[in-house]
């Protein structure tokens, strides 16, 4: 592959969290609405999607994924997690106020240290 080539398709999910130097986490951010389970059990996550996310699994060597995505009221009142191999969540990104508080709530993150974005 010729040098200008390189950074053609890289490969960075948005926040990784780390614990002692090991991944443990790869969060990546969707800023597209997601539907109610009732209306579709994708959610309207595309198969594009769950294929980087699993690149990042593999890449990072990360035993938790996280899709994350902004919340709307279709989604009813409180931020959540829907658990399955790859996570979807949402948070209120429009409240501004402790967002870094919330989405380590929502997704029960320690207070150790937080890389965002990856460089």
């Amino acid at each position: 592959m010729e040098a200008t080539e390189r950074g053609l398709f890289q490969t960075k999910p948005d926040i990784v969290i780390r614990r002692a130097g090991v991944v443990t986490h790869v969060i990546d951010t969707k800023w597209k609405r997601i539907s109610s389970r009732m209306e579709d059990p994708k959610q309207g996550v595309s198969q594009s999607d769950v294929y980087q996310m699993m690149a990042y699994a593999q890449l990072y060597r990360a035993p938790r994924l996280t899709l994350l995505y902004p919340h709307h009221a279709g989604l009813g009142d409180q931020e959540t997690v829907h658990d399955n191999i790859i996570e979807t969540a949402s948070i209120d990104v429009a409240n501004g106020s402790e967002v870094l508080g919330r989405l380590r709530q929502l997704l029960e993150v320690d207070a150790g240290p937080v890389s965002s974005p990856v460089a």
